[in-house]
């Protein structure tokens, strides 16, 4: 969910340090080794978000589900639905209302179909070899959820006794999670849909809005149902500790907007994983995107955000640590804002060259071990060049497989000389498709915006 008021607060954070989103309470004081259990596939795995009611014309179940084997094709491995829920209609926000105003807990929103087409996706989805999440909304619910009339004790209210909406999203109204029949309510209802269903897990709306504690007991009473994974839209290194798998990175994504917009340079990168090193606890996954629907709809496409550097930022998302994700149409180049509270499909005209171009990066994270998420993927170093503001390189290697990328982060072409030999060797490029030799110190010319990635498997 994205508003005016979350922006600031990202923003005002980001701008004023890299630990100023965090209280003191919350910062972890030593560092260790994350308690959660990631399903071993989730190891290499690929996110690719749908927003179902854009995906297609008809924006349903069945529309998107003859586009599995397409996606497939892709190599990603776990697909995120945005909420599948009815949306409410009190006090909604333009003609269809916001995908994250959940009038009922245990229905399908029906303008994309019925609860026996849901299920008839999710099986698909699993016959094609992939796996599911759905976006889950803990933090608030629609004016009109029958919540609201049987469980009122649930919200939160103001010192009139009226209830409240958190910050200016006047379509929800916010739960109480001092209440414990609320936290059974959720949970249970949570067990529900992966029983039902047979979805693999959720994605969770800000997640930093709901007590930790609540998502620790939720963790370990889901998993008791089957081994989930769990996504968190919040970027607090608590939430890696014992509940979820994966966070956001998002001060990575505003960091990668600021430098293609010449608000900072290559040299903020090293800060930045330096801060997750110290940080977060070690084997946890952070999301790296540069779209998804949030931004998309509110910030602006990737083409907007970072122009002729957008392919290039795409490699470096797609190359550092962390999980990687898609939202739907970047893969054919999709450059347009999608309206969020109206229907607005997007278009599918082919791309070819971008679907290879993330082919080829999907499949390099998949096949390469280097790139393998958390604790089983290759730490990663930097390899300085002498134009460190503007290019940045960096190498990753575990289990004898090794990734070197090296990027031009700015509009001029740049003349570089990589320093020392960790990197040197033979290796494939990526995106040359030719065999590279590397020796020590090796120079290279690379254009505005140019990005190469190297990859080899040494005996």
């Amino acid at each position: 969910m994205k508003t005016t008021v979350i922006l600031a607060i990202l923003t005002f954070s980001f701008i004023f340090g890299s630990f100023s989103f965090f209280s003191a309470k919350e910062k972890p004081s030593v560092k260790f080794v994350s308690e959660v259990i990631h399903p071993e596939w989730s190891r290499n795995s690929v996110i690719y978000e749908v927003n179902i009611r854009q995906y297609s014309k008809e924006g349903t179940f069945a529309a998107f589900e003859k586009d599995l084997p397409r996606i497939k094709d892709l190599g990603v491995d776990l697909i995120w639905l945005m909420p599948v829920h009815p949306i409410g209609v009190k006090n909604r926000k333009e003609p269809l209302g916001s995908y994250y105003s959940v009038k009922d807990y245990m229905a399908i929103n029906p303008e994309f179909g019925t609860l026996a087409d849901f299920k008839h996706l999710v099986n698909k989805i699993h016959e094609t070899g992939l796996r599911v999440i759905i976006d889950w909304v803990p933090n608030h619910s629609s004016w009109d959820n029958n919540l609201i009339y049987t469980h009122p004790d649930y919200y939160k209210t103001d010192a009139n006794g009226k209830m409240v909406s958190p910050f200016d999203w006047t379509d929800v109204v916010q739960f109480d999670y001092n209440n414990p029949e609320l936290r059974k309510y959720m949970i249970n209802v949570m067990k529900w849909w992966l029983n039902e269903t047979k979805i693999d897990g959720f994605r969770c709306d800000v997640a930093h809005m709901v007590p930790v504690d609540f998502w620790n007991t939720a963790r370990m009473e889901l998993d008791k149902v089957k081994k989930i994974i769990f996504l968190a839209e919040s970027e607090q290194p608590f939430l890696n500790e014992k509940a979820f798998d994966i966070t956001y990175d998002w001060k990575f994504h505003h960091l990668m907007n600021d430098i293609a917009q010449g608000k900072n340079n290559a040299n903020a990168i090293e800060k930045h994983f330096a801060m997750v090193d110290s940080v977060y606890p070690a084997d946890s996954y952070l999301m790296q995107f540069t779209s998804n629907h949030d931004e998309n709809s509110w910030a602006g496409t990737e083409y907007e955000r970072m122009g002729a550097g957008a392919k290039t930022f795409a490699v470096l998302a797609a190359t550092v640590p962390g999980i990687m994700m898609m939202y739907n149409g970047q893969e054919v180049g999709f450059n347009r804002r999608l309206k969020f509270f109206e229907k607005d499909s997007i278009d599918w005209n082919k791309n070819s060259e971008m679907t290879d171009f993330y082919k080829k990066l999907i499949l390099l994270r998949k096949t390469n071990k280097a790139l393998f998420n958390g604790s089983a993927g290759g730490k990663m170093t930097r390899i300085y060049n002498g134009k460190d503001s503007s290019v940045y390189a960096f190498i990753r290697e575990a289990v004898n497989n090794r990734v070197l990328t090296v990027v031009n982060l700015t509009s001029k072409e740049q003349t570089i000389k990589l320093k020392g030999n960790m990197f040197a060797g033979t290796y494939d490029g990526l995106f040359s498709g030719k065999k590279e030799i590397l020796k020590p110190n090796s120079r290279m010319v690379l254009k505005p915006w140019e990005f190469k990635v190297f990859h080899n498997t040494r005996n």
